[in-house]
């Protein structure tokens, strides 16, 4: 993992976060950016698990509700010297799953049924293992105050379109004018997906190499991610396309090809995964068996 380049990644959006609130309104227009930066950040520490699974509909899963499902959750969460995560269902077609939290001792994992309908129970243990190995890693943290910054800094860029952007001198010359504000609206929330696809790509690599050793084999991982593309690729997740930013949480992209977002795709190709995953195994691993989950 390498998190000097994280930290710098993060740094570099909140630095245009800052860039964009000065060219909208002066040195005013930067305090106030820091302000809403910190807010912003303060928020999504406390409330992001909360929001977030809200914002999906997700409903807790206790061990009566779904046994297996949060038994093997249990085990993986064991084998990763990790406390329980809550369990969360979602009742969404698409097949997909996320991890949420602040730090692993508030940590929830949340899984579609529709993942749990195509998959095998190995195939699901590779995919929650991936999740945990999120949690082990932080990554529900920085990945949370990622898409917060992303998110807020698509509503300041939208400022620029009414305010026409910052003027500076005594006769209001210099400064980015009405075209700049356009500019700015339109290529802020850009810069701000493309570090966001940075920070998330990197993460997801080392979540797949610490997935693969949580549940014991990197196969049951590669034939889950193979499937679950194939799965969302031709069902939509219309929560997820109306919050794109969010779509880096999940493991597989949820939008549709259709949306603009996806162009700047926050997750790495499958094929490098699962080719990754493969390599990791050295012919050792076991295949998943094939078969609905239950």
């Amino acid at each position: 993992m390498n998190y000097t380049r994280t930290a710098l990644l993060l740094a570099g959006l909140t630095g245009l976060f800052l860039a964009v609130g000065y060219l909208i309104g002066g040195e005013a227009g930067m305090v106030i950016a820091l302000g809403l930066a910190l807010a912003s950040n303060l928020f999504a520490y406390w409330n992001s698990d909360r929001m977030l699974l809200g914002m999906y509909n997700a409903r807790e899963a206790s061990h009566q509700e779904a046994p297996e499902l949060y038994g093997l959750i249990r085990e993986l969460a064991a084998n990763a010297g990790l406390p329980m995560p809550r369990v969360y269902v979602i009742d969404d077609p698409q097949p997909n799953a996320f991890a949420t939290g602040r730090d692993p001792e508030h940590a929830a994992v949340a899984i579609n049924t529709g993942l749990m309908n195509i998959l095998s129970r190995e195939e699901v243990a590779g995919v929650m293992a991936h999740e945990l190995a999120h949690v082990k890693n932080r990554d529900t943290l920085i990945m949370t105050v990622t898409a917060t910054i992303a998110g807020a800094l698509g509503m300041l860029a939208n400022f620029a379109m009414f305010f026409g952007g910052h003027r500076s001198g005594e006769d209001g010359r210099g400064g980015v004018g009405p075209i700049g504000g356009i500019v700015i609206m339109i290529l802020a929330p850009i810069a701000a997906m493309l570090v966001q696809m940075a920070i998330s790509r990197t993460r997801e690599y080392a979540a797949d190499r610490e997935g693969a050793r949580i549940c014991g084999n990197p196969l049951w991982l590669a034939s889950a991610l193979e499937r679950l593309e194939a799965g969302a690729a031709h069902i939509r997740n219309e929560t997820a396309e109306a919050n794109p930013a969010t779509a880096h949480l999940f493991i597989v992209n949820p939008l549709s090809g259709a949306s603009l977002q996806s162009l700047f795709s926050t997750h790495p190709a499958i094929e490098d995964r699962v080719a990754r995953l493969r390599t990791l195994a050295g012919g050792a691993g076991r295949p998943a068996v094939r078969g609905p989950w239950g």
